[in-house]
């Protein structure tokens, strides 16, 4: 989620930026080069979204695998110690199971971490205004940036309300870490719960999310005290699954995605450095190239309504049962949530017949990333595709018309995994390979692995 960088990828024009960042950054803020600054090395830990990772045992981030050919001729010190398959380790197809047994609930630790002296746990609600806008502020001056410095992810504040407060959140799961001196919020890490369905079992897992320590903590150790306690408060509530991703290669991968990216601004994005003119093409070329429809095709294609969740959450739902790791939503209140239309958050559209029954469904949702040092643009503006359903109409229309209106909601780019059906019709729509790799994992989990057709999981 974390995505994107979360959580969740980093997307990019034609030639790399994974994730909407610059430059090969793959989907989480993880990205194409070696080099790595402080503040990425930090943050690679939201990547890996691990139950009780120690990082202090972790291998030398900056030159992490990026590809899976390079993590075979790698050693895994700490990763072997760990509930999770080994990178030689074929899992034979008829294996889908936790590796460790949970640990009994009188078990797990009941008091907090030690902290460094000078700081003290302390929750943050985001229900007052005053601490959201700190956690906001704390994330867009200290998340996850590009190697070059030019472009910062910008959560806003209606979408990390929108991401961490899902249906069954608990309040000591948005967890921070405060000065004594001066009360101010200088780290921290949110946990969501989240069922999936591995091949044919359904577990219940969390998805751990928007880890950030500010700049001026991170010599001191604060980010493994933030994941060892965020597991056991995890922990407590008998949950020890985590799916997650990760722009580097660790033991294993259940499946390895890429991001496409689709040009909807080209003249931004190029201006920007987020993408650069083809050879042999001039900028009035590339802007008609890239020129979309005013109208969308899908006959009676319209926003989302409350009304629609009880029809979408069967249409989803039945839809999603073709993949082999995908959500499973319990009820249309949490369908509700990741689906119903937030301006400036999520994206949500149904096609319905002349019955009124609906038949397709197409969302989005909105991530951009600041424009650091730049004279005309402050924000480059990302729609991520979401969820779809396909009934009436082709993959290839209902994504197209996705473009149609995410343009028509001034996004400047477009990006999307090669997950579910979309890497079939990335070519048709003018979608561009990203030059990093989005990896998916499970922690205390084994199963077979999976293409990227088989995932139906989208992480924010």
């Amino acid at each position: 989620m974390v995505h994107g960088h979360s959580h969740d990828g980093a997307p990019c024009q034609g030639h790399g930026h994974d994730h909407g960042h610059g430059h090969g950054h793959d989907h989480e803020g993880a990205g194409g080069s070696s080099h790595r600054s402080p503040q990425d090395v930090a943050m690679l830990v939201e990547q890996l979204r691990l139950a009780g990772v120690d990082v202090s045992t972790l291998p030398n981030i900056p030159t992490a695998p990026r590809d899976m050919d390079e993590a075979r001729n790698k050693s895994y010190q700490f990763w072997s110690t760990q509930p999770v398959p080994q990178m030689d380790e074929l899992v034979p197809a008829d294996v889908n199971c936790a590796i460790e047994e949970n640990i009994p609930l009188d078990k797990v630790r009941a008091e907090p971490f030690s902290l460094p002296t000078g700081f003290r746990w302390s929750n943050v609600d985001l229900n007052d205004e005053a601490q959201l806008n700190e956690l906001y502020n704390l994330l867009t001056k200290n998340y996850v940036e590009d190697d070059d410095s030019m472009f910062r992810f910008d959560y806003s504040a209606p979408f990390l309300k929108w991401a961490l407060q899902v249906p069954g959140h608990r309040p000591e799961w948005h967890c921070g870490v405060r000065a004594d001196s001066n009360n101010r919020l200088l780290a921290f890490i949110g946990a969501v719960p989240q069922v999936v369905r591995v091949y044919d079992k359904t577990v219940k897992m969390v998805e751990i999310n928007f880890l950030c320590v500010h700049k001026n903590l991170r010599s001191r150790r604060v980010a493994p005290v933030l994941i060892r306690e965020i597991t056991r408060r995890v922990n407590i509530t008998g949950i020890f699954q985590a799916a997650f991703t990760a722009g580097i290669v660790i033991p294993k991968p259940v499946s390895v995605c890429r991001y496409y990216h689709r040009s909807l601004n080209p003249r931004k994005l190029i201006d920007v450095r987020f993408s650069h003119l083809s050879q042999k093409m001039t900028m009035a070329r590339t802007i008609k190239l890239y020129k979309l429809p005013e109208e969308t095709v899908t006959r009676n294609l319209r926003e989302m309504t409350q009304s629609d969740v009880p029809q979408v959450f069967k249409l989803l739902t039945n839809s999603l049962k073709q993949y082999s790791l995908a959500p499973v939503f319990s009820d249309d209140q949490e369908l509700a949530h990741a689906l119903i239309p937030r301006k400036g958050v999520v994206y949500s559209y149904v096609a319905e017949n002349h019955n009124g029954k609906i038949t397709d469904l197409v969302s989005f949702y909105s991530l951009p990333s600041t424009v650091m040092g730049h004279t005309n643009h402050k924000a480059i503006y990302a729609a991520y595709l979401f969820y779809y359903v396909a009934g009436s109409v082709s993959v290839k229309q209902l994504l197209n018309d996705a473009l149609i209106l995410a343009n028509k909601e001034k996004f400047d780019v477009f990006n999307a995994l090669d997950l579910m059906h979309n890497e079939k019709v990335f070519s048709d729509l003018k979608f561009g390979k990203g030059d990093g790799n989005l990896q998916y994992y499970l922690y205390n989990w084994k199963c077979a692995d999976m293409k990227p057709s088989q995932i139906g999981l989208v992480l924010q």
